[in-house]
């Protein structure tokens, strides 16, 4: 193996799992997940040569969240009801591996919250919570102004908290001193 194939291997391994781990967050499925996370590392194997000495991560990133959004496009939202993904509920399989991150989001129902909302409101979630990035690199990453990062983000807190009002701030009223 030459030096600049080993040092892609090195990377595919130290990231994939996070890469995966913030791919499910985006598209609320653990296979779909895989699947963007597998074609982004195939995307940056092509552009290997040319991408490892900037953000390669941030190139794989990129590419996950818009194919994501993309996806759901083409695909729209449904999911059959008679399938159930026991990778997200706990009870997988042999690959299934946990995540502190992962099992907050499904005891406290958030899973189901993220998934209820629109593919980009999602992103622009994770990308600010979970992979903790700016509004300019979320609105970098997947192709949007930060003014659309900024309403994105408004509208799907709106949504999560009328979805989750357990976990909306308590904030005293109009008037009351506390």
């Amino acid at each position: 193996m030459d030096p600049l194939e080993e040092e892609f291997v090195a990377f595919v391994r130290a990231r994939q799992r996070a890469l995966v781990r913030a791919a499910y967050l985006v598209c609320g499925d653990h296979q779909i997940a895989q699947d963007l996370v597998q074609e982004a590392l195939t995307k940056l194997a092509h552009r290997w040569e040319r991408v490892r000495t900037g953000s390669p991560e941030g190139f794989v990133r990129r590419i996950v969240y818009r194919d994501a959004v993309s996806r759901w496009r083409k695909v729209g939202r449904e999911r059959p009801h008679d399938i159930r993904d026991d990778t997200l509920t706990g009870t997988g399989g042999e690959d299934h591996w946990t995540d502190p991150v992962e099992s907050w989001i499904s005891g406290a129902d958030m899973r189901d919250a993220l998934v209820q909302l629109p593919p980009r409101q999602r992103a622009v979630l994770v990308l600010r919570y979970y992979e903790d990035q700016s509004e300019v690199q979320i609105a970098d990453a997947l192709g949007i102004s930060p003014g659309t990062v900024k309403s994105q983000a408004h509208r799907a807190l709106v949504t999560l908290r009328g979805l989750l009002p357990e976990l909306a701030p308590v904030a005293p009223a109009e008037g009351d001193e506390r």
